[in-house]
């Protein structure tokens, strides 16, 4: 029996093509959460960029605008969360809405939307943490072999879009 998903492959090269005619940030992003999503489904998928200078992140993308706006800023808070992905530049990953809430104020908001673990890709340049890629669904979700899968089809992407949104 033949499958409708595509190929990684097709997959891949859908993300080239809607990369190369991208004109906005949001554009930029469309395309990353549409390959993201081809590959590993998940319920909420944001982007926030990261000024460390002004110490704010900023939601670039989101596929729950209702609940999780573009617009606005946020303090960046130095805690557990600040460790492991700005300072060591690897991902965060909490699989109960408990572990969320330890370094997260609007757990009760991701636990409404049906989300009860989370993984935060880091994107890095310049040895700087420029944006996370957030994918948030339910309860233990994360498994190491999805946070493989994320990590090996995620992370070059992730980092040719954050570059290419700032670059526009």
């Amino acid at each position: 029996m033949q499958s409708d998903r595509p190929t990684p492959q097709a997959v891949q090269r859908r993300f080239v093509a809607d990369m190369a005619a991208a004109r906005t940030e949001d554009q930029v992003f469309e395309a990353l959460y549409r390959l993201s999503t081809a590959r590993v489904p998940v319920r909420l998928w944001t982007v926030m960029t990261v000024d460390m200078e002004a110490g704010l992140a900023r939601r670039a993308y989101s596929n729950m605008p209702e609940a999780y706006p573009t617009s606005g800023t946020k303090p960046i808070e130095r805690n557990d969360w600040f460790e492991i992905v700005h300072d060591r530049h690897e991902s965060f990953i909490a699989n109960t809405l408990d572990d969320i809430a330890k370094v997260f104020p609007d757990y009760e908001l991701i636990g409404a939307l049906g989300c009860a673990s989370v993984l935060n890709l880091p994107v890095v340049s310049g040895g700087e943490l420029r944006a996370t890629v957030n994918l948030l669904d339910d309860e233990g979700y994360f498994t190491p072999e999805q946070v493989g899968e994320i990590t090996d089809a995620l992370t070059l992407p992730a980092f040719a879009a954050v570059l290419a949104a700032r670059a526009l």
